[in-house]
């Protein structure tokens, strides 16, 4: 009896997507969002590279303000990288506004930690870095620590974003509508 009604079905369900292309619009999902924990690894080649990166993390909590549960969720960056030097109070004069950046972070429930054998290996003592961070052992066991505890990894690698404005420059077969 079941079979007579999937063939039907699986029909209506070709027919349906045969009638589907390339024309036709994407959907939206506003599926409402789980608590979510993440993971950031931080790793720049130049200081102020975390600056745009935590554009990254603010997209997370907003996104997580509008579809999800940003009240159960839960934020962690490591930083190891060069960014060290703009997390470092030290520094304040050739960073500015960094800290302003990183207690927005701290502010909105994100977990910062730096990495000490990072810090060592800059110059830095671990009571070097702004009062919002949090200096630990190391990196490498850092965040295998949060991952055992179920935060998703995320690299929050950035570059510069190109527009759609940009992409028909390049490509004028396209239209800009």
């Amino acid at each position: 009896m079941k079979s007579l009604y999937a063939l039907p079905l699986a029909l209506a369900l070709a027919c349906g997507a045969a009638v589907a292309g390339p024309n036709d619009p994407s959907t939206f999902d506003a599926t409402p969002y789980k608590p979510q924990k993440a993971l950031y690894d931080f790793n720049f080649a130049r200081p102020m590279d975390a600056k745009p990166a935590f554009g990254y993390i603010k997209n997370h909590l907003q996104a997580l303000k509008q579809y999800g549960d940003v009240k159960n969720s839960h934020i962690v960056i490591v930083a190891h990288g060069n960014e060290l030097h703009a997390f470092s109070r030290l520094n304040r004069a050739a960073y500015p506004g960094m800290y302003e950046e990183l207690k927005a972070l701290a502010d909105a429930g994100v977990t910062i930690r730096v990495c000490s054998n990072a810090a060592r290996s800059r110059g830095y003592k671990p009571d070097e870095f702004y009062d919002v961070v949090t200096v630990v052992p190391a990196a490498v066991i850092e965040m295998p620590k949060w991952q055992n505890e179920g935060y998703s990894y995320m690299y929050a690698e950035w570059f510069p974003r190109l527009t759609r404005e940009e992409i028909v420059k390049q490509h004028p077969e396209l239209q800009l509508q």
